[in-house]
C-alpha cells in the first residue's frame, strides 16, 4: 500500500489556489517532513471556509478511547501560529492557546522551517489518556499529548448514565457542558488514572 505523503491537499484546487508564498511554504514543508524518522500520520493542506489563510493539520494515533489528536497551523501573510486544535474543529485553534503554541514571523521559507520543526517536536511528544470512573466504571477521558499544558480541556468522551449523582447538573451550572455531552476536563477534578499510550512522559 503506496504511503501518504506528508501534508497533501485535502482538495485538488488547493493546490492550484496556493499563492507563491503559500506555495515556497508548502514546498520546504513537505521536503522537510520527508526526512523525518517518525511514521506515517495523518496530515493535509486546506483552506477554512472564510479563506482567511492556510491551513495545515497533522495528527497521530487511530486507537479507541479519544485517539486521534490533531494539531495544525494558520499560516497568513508573513506570521504562523499553531496549536492543538479547537473542541472537535479541525481548522480553529484552541484558545487560550496551550504549552504546545507556536508563533512565528518571517519568509516563507524561514516559516516552514521552524514549522516543520514544531510539527516534529510535537509529533514526537509522549501521549496520555486522563481517565476518570465511579464505582469503578469508566465515565470520561480525555487524551492530549504529555507536554501541552492544558488542563481545562474537553473530553473525548462522557457517559452521563456512568457518571457520579448530581454531576451533571453541577456541570451545567457550572458552564463545563456543551451540546448536552462535550465536559471541560478541569470541572471534573484531578483524573483518577493517566494511561501512557505513547512514548514516556517526563
Amino acid at each position: 500500500m503506496p504511503v501518504q505523503p506528508w501534508f497533501a491537499s485535502d482538495d485538488p484546487e488547493t493546490e492550484s489556489e496556493l499563492d507563491g508564498a503559500e506555495r515556497a511554504f508548502v514546498a520546504v514543508l513537505r521536503e522537510r517532513a520527508g526526512a523525518w524518522a517518525l511514521a506515517p500520520a495523518v496530515s493535509w493542506v486546506a483552506r477554512p471556509e472564510d479563506d482567511s489563510s492556510l491551513v495545515v493539520c497533522a495528527g497521530v494515533g487511530d486507537g479507541p478511547l479519544g485517539w486521534p489528536l490533531r494539531v495544525g497551523l494558520h499560516l497568513s501573510g508573513a506570521t504562523v501560529r499553531g496549536d492543538r486544535f479547537a473542541h472537535q474543529n479541525f481548522y480553529w485553534l484552541t484558545q487560550p492557546p496551550t504549552g504546545l503554541a507556536l508563533n512565528a514571523t518571517g519568509s516563507p521559507e524561514a516559516l516552514a522551517v521552524a514549522s516543520a520543526a514544531w510539527f516534529e517536536r510535537v509529533l514526537r511528544m509522549p501521549v496520555v489518556r486522563h481517565e476518570w470512573y465511579h464505582e469503578g466504571r469508566l465515565y470520561a477521558y480525555r487524551c492530549l499529548f504529555a507536554g501541552d499544558g492544558d488542563g481545562d480541556g474537553w473530553c473525548d468522551g462522557y457517559r452521563d448514565a456512568l457518571a457520579p449523582p448530581g454531576q451533571r447538573e453541577r456541570l451545567v451550572a457550572a458552564g463545563a457542558l456543551d451540546a448536552g455531552y462535550w465536559v471541560r476536563s478541569g470541572a471534573l477534578g484531578r483524573p483518577d488514572r493517566v494511561v501512557v499510550l505513547r512514548g514516556t512522559p517526563g
